[in-house]
């Protein structure tokens, strides 16, 4: 019994220095001072509670993301999409909060296997609650696609959760120090948008938008 309370201990240990952790890196921003445009390229970020996504215009993306993918080639039509990346095993079995189990979180946390870029092609979001919208310059734009393009890797297309998206093998791999809120707070530091120096929560990404 002692030695169960001192690995429990240990672990709650573990998760108190972790979320001061994250909530330090939120709280220090990048490129605090940019001043945002009147006008230049709408993009939005979807949080979910535990997951965020960048919707970006489709026409940087035709050339990977295309309707053939998809169960339903129609929705390729769709104006924006949803990306969002993260571990391969985790996120291919998990199309719905009852399917996540301990073993795949605990996987994923530890960096165990692969990754993939989830791509859901969707209509322009509304803005407000858990979707924020940012202006970007043509510049900062750019920087951004590039994030997401030089993610994708060469691999099979597996089909989505539904009719409008799919998984492509991406590059990278998921741990709990790169989750995939980090992933989405990185490339909105690389495009310039003020951003915590290190974002693994869903509100470390939030909190500057």
């Amino acid at each position: 019994m002692r030695l169960i309370k001192r690995m429990l201990g240990g672990l709650v240990l573990m998760v108190v220095l972790y979320l001061a952790a994250a909530g330090l890196g939120a709280g220090l921003a990048t490129n605090s001072g940019r001043e945002p445009p009147t006008e230049g390229v709408r993009i939005y970020v979807a949080d979910n509670g535990v997951h965020t996504d960048l919707i970006l215009p489709v026409d940087a993306f035709r050339d990977f993301a295309r309707p053939e993918h998809l169960a339903d080639p129609r929705y390729g039509a769709e104006p924006y999409l949803a990306f969002g990346w993260g571990n391969r095993d985790f996120y291919l079995h998990t199309a719905k909060w009852t399917d996540v189990n301990a073993w795949r979180v605990g996987k994923a946390l530890v960096g165990a296997g692969s990754t993939v870029l989830h791509v859901a092609h969707v209509p322009e979001p509304r803005a407000g609650g858990s979707v924020r919208t940012l202006l970007l310059r043509p510049e900062e734009y750019r920087r951004l696609v590039d994030h997401v393009r030089g993610t994708v890797a060469a691999g099979p297309v597996v089909r989505g959760y539904g009719a409008r998206d799919a998984f492509y093998s991406a590059k990278g791999g998921y741990s709990a120090l790169t989750t995939c809120n980090e992933w989405t707070g990185r490339g909105l530091r690389k495009a310039g948008v003020p951003m915590g120096i290190w974002t693994p929560m869903t509100w470390g990404v939030m909190l500057w938008l």
